[in-house]
């Protein structure tokens, strides 16, 4: 297909067969799938698109509770979800002699937002998430070279020779991702991309994270506690750790070079040797060390990656759009990265199912403005938590006035930050919704009312035939 940018033509759909847009989604990560799960569900064609030839069980633990409930309870997966993670009612900050300096609970959240808490692995979830999608369209050892839009399509080359055509491109594919790239080449090319979408992403910090194979309560008595201290236990009896290196100006020129939007462990082996010292709690007698984690862990699963921090301002451009990473980088220290790229699969979903047949590329464009809109309020929200948190686990002096002040808060002050947080509990518009018992009602969602396609066609037929019947 040659791909024409000056071709918009609109499209006579009374003569035009029922065609819904085809969707290209490059990153198979959490977000990505995510998306081709909904589709899937709308029965809308899509492909999805995996620069990696395997994917490795790499990352550490991930939380997730009310503001994702109702997206595992629409596809059905909630309670196999329940069956893989690991109820967490509270987090435990601890001091380098292992003493507890303070408690934040989550005890009530259920009443309050609808839902627990869990800790799940990263690659657990992702399991989860790839086996709701039929393995056909899921492609793997896919590395995208160059993207083309027109008013006509799109066009993906891969670097194998393949190439792949579709009506619609979504770029899931992490903090530098090449859908990105080449949307703001085109867009700085026509003046139309903001001086600040190109400068290059800020970072204070780096992690090293892992996994233990499953231990046994000799080892780390605390496998049964259900509250985490600075290492999360998982259903699989596994530990969960990470340990991050703040920046300054000299420290952050010797990491630059290991900028990268996978999860990888070839620079980890230095960074473990600087942290295996540092003490946890383990909940026995024995005063165990990162040192000990690292030696339970498999070394090809430990990973080392900056942690970028950075919402960008141009999330689509005429048949392209961004989600998750690609579109708004944080810092995992607030728990909010997965969800959020969760969240706007969802509000994407949503409304590429109310596109029109044969869409035309104004169309699509409008309907990823509205994508846009809807979720870029929640995003920042996030966005400043996520700093918060990663503040408040620092060992700067402005690290240590936060962890006093979070300390001492009164908790209907808490509770007033942590409605402001859960109280975005999308749901997806074309599947059954679900009933929402939290106390604290849900925030605006506009997408739960865009229609589908059919919808709007079957309204437009009865309106018609109410007309017709008048009329005789």
């Amino acid at each position: 297909m040659e791909i024409n940018p000056a071709v918009n033509f609109k499209h006579d759909r009374s003569i035009m067969y029922a065609k819904r847009p085809k969707v290209l989604i490059v990153g198979a990560g959490l977000g990505g799938l995510t998306l081709g799960m909904l589709l899937h569900k709308a029965n809308i064609p899509f492909e999805i698109y995996e620069r990696a030839s395997v994917v490795k069980p790499l990352g550490s633990a991930m939380y997730f509770n009310s503001t994702t409930a109702p997206l595992f309870k629409q596809c059905g997966i909630y309670d196999e979800f329940l069956s893989i993670g690991k109820y967490l009612p509270a987090v435990s900050m601890c001091t380098e002699d292992r003493n507890v300096y303070f408690r934040l609970g989550f005890e009530g959240h259920e009443e309050l937002f609808g839902a627990k808490g869990y800790i799940v692995s990263r690659s657990q979830l992702h399991d989860l998430l790839l086996r709701q999608i039929p393995s056909e369209r899921v492609h793997m050892n896919k590395k995208v070279l160059t993207t083309e839009q027109g008013g006509n399509g799109v066009l993906l080359r891969f670097s194998d020779g393949t190439e792949a055509e579709g009506d619609i491109l979504v770029g899931a594919d992490g903090a530098y991702s090449v859908v990105r790239q080449n949307l703001y080449e085109t867009l700085k090319k026509e003046n139309k991309l903001p001086a600040t979408d190109s400068l290059p992403l800020p970072f204070s910090t780096v992690c090293i994270v892992g996994q233990t194979r499953p231990l046994t309560p000799e080892q780390f008595p605390d496998l049964g506690n259900e509250e985490s201290w600075d290492t999360f236990t998982t259903a699989q009896n596994t530990v969960c750790w990470d340990a991050v290196l703040y920046l300054d100006e000299e420290t952050s020129k010797d990491n630059d070079a290991f900028r990268n939007s996978e999860w990888g462990p070839e620079a980890a082996a230095a960074m473990c040797e600087q942290v295996k010292d540092f003490p946890i709690v383990s909940g026995g007698d024995k005063k165990l060390t990162l040192g000990d984690m690292i030696e339970w862990s498999d070394k090809d699963l430990i990973s080392k990656v900056t942690l970028e921090e950075k919402v960008f301002k141009t999330w689509y451009g005429c048949r392209t759009v961004l989600i998750g990473d690609a579109c708004h980088k944080m810092n995992p220290s607030g728990g909010a990265g997965a969800s959020n790229a969760m969240h706007d699969a969802i509000a994407l979903a949503n409304r590429i199912n109310g596109l029109p047949f044969h869409p035309a590329a104004d169309e699509i464009e409008a309907a990823f403005m509205e994508y846009q809109n809807e979720r870029i309020g929640w995003v920042n929200a996030a966005f400043e938590n996520s700093k918060l948190m990663r503040n408040m686990v620092g060992q700067s002096m402005p690290s240590k006035i936060t962890r006093a002040i979070i300390k001492r808060l009164p908790t209907w002050v808490m509770r007033k930050m942590e409605s402001q947080q859960y109280c975005h509990r999308p749901q997806v518009a074309f599947l059954p919704l679900v009933e929402d018992m939290g106390t604290f009602r849900p925030g605006p969602q506009p997408s739960l009312a865009v229609k589908s396609a059919q919808e709007k066609t079957a309204n437009c037929y009865v309106k018609e035939t109410k007309l017709s019947t008048a009329a005789v």
